[in-house]
């Protein structure tokens, strides 16, 4: 099933994303093809301001156990984070 990881980052963090993306990234590859689509939200001017994830868990409590051990979440990046249940509709 697919779950959709919302997270926003708290004000004023853009040093602490740029430094830790690349533990970010290695930990999204551990995943190999089970994510859909993942990338940076982006503020007015074009900045990451959080991060949408949709990836393939077996459930609920497996997404929000991948959410808070990503490295963004463990450096306290985030000022929230939404794990919820999503249903591919579109494209057929």
């Amino acid at each position: 099933m697919y779950f959709a990881i919302h997270c926003i980052d708290k004000p004023g963090s853009g040093d602490l994303r740029l430094a830790t993306r690349p533990e970010h990234i290695n930990h999204l590859n551990s995943l190999g093809d089970r994510i859909l689509a993942g990338g940076p939200l982006l503020g007015i001017d074009g900045t990451p301001i959080g991060s949408l994830l949709i990836i393939d868990f077996v459930d609920r409590k497996a997404a929000i156990a991948f959410a808070a051990a990503d490295p963004y979440a463990e450096a306290g990046l985030f000022a929230s984070v939404a794990v919820t249940a999503w249903r591919r509709v579109f494209p057929v």
